[in-house]
């Protein structure tokens, strides 16, 4: 039985149900059974790679083999990781590579990167590359240093983009604090334009939950300043179909007096934003926020959207 399986181990990887039979050997089998296995896969991980079910294979055994064999399987995709990066099945490979394989052995991953960066990130899959690279190796400051670079040198770009807004996320989320202070301070100056974008606004959001106190004060100084029309940013940003739920988040972020500071900005304009569909959102947020009575009564709507069971409607979902 078992010479059988090894002859006919290659069929069987990307065969829609065979693979599943290989994934168990690599997962439950013997050593012996994988060490047998493992030499299948030899001269045959970039084709594998790139199938549908042979991609699950490479996968699975990358989690299970040993490291000599598991570095082996991953030195056969040098040459080829942009091909893979842009695949469908490929890119998972490489990211498992990036998460099982030690750094120093899988540099031509990061190496195929660089130049390349903006590219990826704004890519379906190379942005879930980028993110894995910078999870893992985020304690090898010579391996993602070069990356990050990049991505501070596109930011602009990036943050407007469909995937590459994930990827800066990312960045403020985990990254160190230099690089995070670097994201803040190129974006700030364009705050409310990025605010008012689909995309982006989701970055100005994680700006404010990672900055720290002063950083924050900044922020808020900035969107309360006063225009040569006497208006704010603050103002605009709650009557915008996007830019309202970056209010939304700082108003739960902020501690006072930052939040009774941005309320007492909110309180001359309540009758205003009753005109507008996203300004009773932040109405109804400040309500919700505030510990005094005569502030809860006087941001009251009056009344609320309904979803169809009668109840508040929850305002958390960005407009399509």
């Amino acid at each position: 039985c078992q010479r059988r399986v090894h002859g006919e181990a290659l069929g069987l990887m990307t065969d829609v149900f065979g693979n599943y039979v290989i994934q168990k050997l690599f997962e439950f089998g013997l050593p012996k059974h994988r060490k047998m296995l493992a030499g299948v896969l030899r001269g045959n991980v970039l084709t594998l790679t790139l199938q549908t079910y042979g991609c699950r294979v490479i996968q699975k055994a990358l989690e299970t083999i040993d490291e000599e064999d598991r570095i082996a399987a991953a030195m056969e995709l040098d040459g080829h990781v942009l091909r893979c990066v842009l695949d469908q099945n490929g890119n998972h490979v490489i990211q498992k590579c990036v998460e099982r394989v030690p750094p120093s052995c899988v540099s031509f991953v990061v190496n195929s990167f660089l130049g390349n960066v903006q590219n990826l990130a704004v890519h379906a899959y190379g942005c879930r590359v980028i993110q894995r690279i910078l999870e893992h190796y985020q304690n090898h400051e010579e391996v993602v240093a070069p990356i990050l670079d990049e991505i501070l040198e596109n930011v602009q770009n990036l943050v407007r983009d469909q995937y590459g807004n994930y990827v800066v996320q990312h960045v403020l989320i985990n990254g160190r604090k230099d690089y995070q202070r670097s994201i803040i301070e190129k974006l700030r100056p364009q705050a409310l334009e990025l605010a008012q974008h689909k995309f982006a606004s989701n970055v100005v959001e994680k700006m404010f939950q990672y900055s720290d106190p002063p950083e924050r004060q900044v922020i808020i100084s900035d969107l309360l300043e006063p225009n040569a029309e006497g208006s704010s940013a603050l103002l605009l940003m709650m009557k915008d179909q996007y830019a309202n739920y970056v209010i939304q988040k700082i108003l739960d972020l902020a501690e006072d007096p930052l939040r009774q500071e941005i309320i007492d900005h909110i309180r001359p304009h309540i009758a205003l934003l009753r005109r507008y569909t996203y300004g009773k959102h932040i109405i109804a947020r400040v309500e919700k926020l505030s510990d005094s009575p005569k502030d809860s009564k006087l941001f009251s709507l009056g009344e609320y959207q309904e979803d169809n069971h009668g109840e508040r409607a929850h305002f958390d979902e960005r407009p399509e």
